[in-house]
């Protein structure tokens, strides 16, 4: 990552905090924007802020367009503005662009002008809200592709007091356990409640207990079967 330019194109509230965690992390970010406050407000803290209209094929040409190794188009709100700034990164050679949809018909379309990465926040955030208040006991889902997702979930009851191996979770439900988060609670020389938590790779012959937290990859349907149980 330290070697490569990333172009933020669009900084509400969604881009900002992208280049919020980018610039922290230490990459090497530059941003596009039409807004002279945005780009005051924000160029002491990336590699250089440019103020220009994304919609503008030769105002972008005039820019150090050329540099940016992955263009990350953050606007949400403005769907064509979005899909002109896509086709004019597209047409421009950005070699990797990512772009946010608000909709399943502006991720088909971003998709149609050959965006690498689509994230739909808004359908992808009500899936996973969806899913927690009807599977309390998973506690996050992340999707990896149209079929496999991780999903972070609550020990059930059938696992606790058992190995990996004697479950044998592969063969009998069609699912990876990647990793296992374990807490631990004790009382500090004060007198306070002392929280501990590590996550590590699974071990074959770990012993469940009711306080773990497993992440698990497979398919929605299988990880769903594990909740019953």
């Amino acid at each position: 990552m330290a070697n490569k330019i990333f172009g933020i194109f669009g900084v509400g509230a969604f881009g900002a905090e992208i280049c919020r965690v980018m610039t922290q992390s230490g990459a090497s970010v530059v941003v596009f924007d039409n807004d002279p406050k945005v780009i005051n407000n924000i160029k002491d803290s990336v590699m250089q802020a440019i103020l220009v209209d994304c919609q503008d094929e030769n105002e972008l040409r005039d820019t150090p367009i050329d540099t940016i190794d992955v263009a990350i188009v953050a606007i949400g709100s403005n769907q064509q503005a979005s899909i002109l700034t896509c086709a004019i990164l597209r047409k421009l050679e950005v070699p990797y662009i990512i772009a946010r949809a608000v909709s399943d018909i502006h991720g088909q379309i971003l998709t149609q002008l050959g965006v690498n990465e689509v994230i739909n926040i808004e359908v992808d955030g009500g899936r996973r809200l969806a899913n927690k208040l009807v599977s309390p006991n998973i506690l996050d889902v992340i999707p990896l592709s149209k079929n496999l997702i991780i999903a972070e979930v609550l020990m059930p009851k059938a696992f606790i007091g058992k190995t990996l191996l004697q479950l044998d979770m592969r063969n009998k439900f069609r699912v990876n356990v990647i990793s296992i988060k374990k807490t631990t609670m004790t009382i500090d020389d004060f007198g306070n409640p002392d929280k501990s938590v590590v996550v590590s790779f699974p071990n074959p012959n770990d012993i469940l207990d009711s306080t773990d937290t497993l992440y698990i990859l497979g398919t929605e349907k299988d990880i769903n079967s594990i909740k019953e149980l």
